[in-house]
């Protein structure tokens, strides 16, 4: 039953700030570090009410390992003879351009679109992006967790394939649209965060989103609603129930009771991230230490503490797209 997730009839007024088009984006990747690839792609082009125009998918011949075949289902064998990213890179960005650009966790597929087109030597033409996690924040939908599976349930769609690019950009899609609609009848301001293409590459050191020559973030935030580098309200939160279960492992999941730290500017606001570490059974520690599972950071080569802490201490280190990823699934705690 979706009586109360309606589309909005025709006659509603609409919000003029509201944008034109948007582009409903879903990659798969090799993995979640800033050097893995695209392994497929998909686009559902929606107009300025959120009403399907067509759809897009391509796989990616990723040069290299697939990475989780388990969960993509795209194996060395099937990618062999699909095109390079530069051979889509054109048709790639007609779908983007003067759109803009919607996923499920957006700071982690547009880091990864980013960076092919950097690769490639190019720019993709996406100016602005929107996260769908955001977005039902601000909407307050009662979500039991962010996953996309969650949402999709919430709107009543049905997911075919998950981890599948196409299905998933379909499903987001589908629930995109009602969540739009109630965004615009309930006067809501879209969450829309600016994006700022790479226009360089190299493989010696690791690209940074956003940043400016002169090493300033657009649009980073360093906690919900307060602005790269100002002072920070410490929040207090409810004790994580579970026990640490030790230091993450890279290539594994996340387990509930895990301690993370973050540290520095971060594209989606710092409180909603900790809020979904939270949500997700882990521990958000406002130090680091020798129990620290994980230090989240966008700039590994600052010199910020908690950076510094982490070298010596070995402690494992994500960037927040990865962990955006890792946040996907999350292993439950041991049972005693």
């Amino acid at each position: 039953m979706l009586e109360d997730h309606q589309t909005a009839p025709s006659t509603t007024p609409w919000p003029a700030a509201y944008p034109q088009g948007y582009a409903v984006v879903d990659v798969e990747t090799t993995g979640l570090a800033r050097d893995d690839r695209i392994v497929s792609a998909a686009v559902y082009r929606l107009d300025a009410r959120g009403e399907v125009e067509d759809h897009w998918y391509t796989m990616v011949n990723p040069e290299r390992d697939p990475g989780p075949v388990w969960i993509h289902g795209l194996t060395s064998d099937v990618l062999e003879g699909a095109p390079l990213f530069p051979e889509i890179a054109e048709e790639f960005a007609s779908r983007l351009d003067g759109r803009v650009l919607v996923a499920h966790n957006a700071v982690f597929d547009w880091s990864m679109i980013a960076r092919e087109y950097a690769r490639a030597e190019r720019e993709a033409p996406v100016r602005q992006r929107l996260c769908t996690i955001a977005l039902s924040k601000e909407l307050g939908l009662p979500l039991a967790n962010h996953k996309l599976e969650s949402l999709a349930a919430h709107f009543g769609v049905v997911q075919q394939r998950a981890h599948h690019a196409l299905d998933d950009a379909r499903v987001l899609a589908e629930a995109f649209r009602p969540s739009l609609h109630a965004a615009a009848r309930g006067g809501v301001r879209l969450p829309l965060l600016e994006c700022r293409p790479l226009t360089e590459w190299t493989d010696r050191s690791a690209p940074r989103i956003g940043r400016q020559a002169g090493g300033h973030s657009s649009g980073g935030y360093s906690s919900g609603g307060y602005p790269s580098g100002s002072w920070r309200p410490s929040r207090k939160r409810p004790a994580c129930p579970y026990p640490n279960p030790g230091r993450y492992e890279p290539g594994k999941q996340l387990k509930q009771g895990m301690r993370i730290a973050f540290s520095g500017d971060t594209s989606v606001e710092r409180d909603l991230l900790e809020d979904r570490a939270v949500e997700a059974g882990l521990h958000v520690a406002t130090s680091l230490s020798r129990l620290t599972s994980l230090l989240v950071t966008n700039d590994p080569d600052s010199g910020t503490s908690k950076v510094v802490k982490a070298r010596q201490f070995g402690t494992p280190v994500v960037d927040e797209a990865a962990f955006g990823q890792l946040l996907r699934d999350v292993e439950p705690a041991s049972k005693a």
